[in-house]
């Protein structure tokens, strides 16, 4: 993932080897930067990106991604041997896109709790419905067979496109999250604490986040990634579930469960 392309993991006799993830329970992530690439041997769990970096794109590999973590055999964790993860952003009117309605697809209305959308507007109420449209697109025009049967990560990083409005922000991943659940999917939340803060800020019980399993970024080490278990999780009601580091050339994943 692009947020923790940023951190360069320093050698150490401690870091994984490639071929030992399932032999230390540890996963790995892999996205569009993996493409035509070797891909990390025997992880214990796999997590796809379905994106293409941008909300509003396809990961042009994710069929091939896919097949590699769907052959992940030996799984001594409690977490799914496949889960997926997607970019999150709020565009308004930069985007290539930006909702008008509380309808979609276009014949479909949505139960919008922030009321309706209107055209030009970048308030909560269209910003739940671009969260819910871009949810529904990953589910259901990027390739993803049976989408219920996985866990979608939210990726929440802030080198995608973000309103100041911190309420509007929260309300697109709302809107992604009523959307996976909607149809029988699990929901988490990948970020760190600081960007989390930046993005979304504090969110109240009466929010779909609020409980949401948290996957945290930015440990250095295998030992850090442990230690970041113990770390608050990005939502109040949440469980710190996974932490990530990075490793020669390599995202792993720490399962804390």
């Amino acid at each position: 993932m692009a947020l923790c392309g940023i951190i360069v993991a320093p050698a150490s006799a401690a870091a994984p080897s490639p071929g030992e993830g399932a032999e230390q329970a540890l996963g790995n992530d892999v996205s569009w930067p993996q493409c035509n690439k070797a891909l990390p041997a025997a992880p214990a769990f796999g997590i796809v990106g379905v994106n293409n970096g941008l909300a509003s794109t396809t990961n042009p590999c994710l069929a091939e991604l896919l097949r590699w973590a769907k052959s992940i055999t030996v799984n001594p964790t409690d977490q799914p041997s496949v889960a997926l993860y997607v970019n999150t952003a709020n565009p308004g009117h930069a985007g290539s896109w930006w909702p008008t309605s509380n309808n979609y697809p276009a014949a479909q209305a949505v139960t919008n709790p922030y009321g309706i959308c209107k055209d030009k507007d970048v308030a909560p109420a269209c910003a739940y419905m671009y969260g819910y449209a871009k949810a529904y697109d990953d589910a259901y025009i990027r390739g993803i067979s049976s989408p219920s049967d996985y866990l979608w990560w939210l990726d929440v990083e802030t080198g995608n496109s973000w309103s100041l409005d911190k309420s509007a922000n929260r309300a697109v991943l709302e809107g992604m999250t009523d959307l996976f659940h909607s149809i029988g999917a699990d929901v988490g939340i990948y970020s760190s604490a600081y960007q989390w803060g930046q993005i979304v800020g504090t969110v109240s019980n009466s929010s779909n986040l609020y409980a949401l399993p948290s996957w945290l970024a930015g440990a250095r080490t295998a030992f850090g990634a442990t230690a970041n278990c113990s770390n608050a999780p990005l939502t109040p009601g949440g469980t710190v579930t996974l932490t990530q580091f990075v490793s020669r050339g390599f995202d792993y994943d720490h399962s804390c469960i």
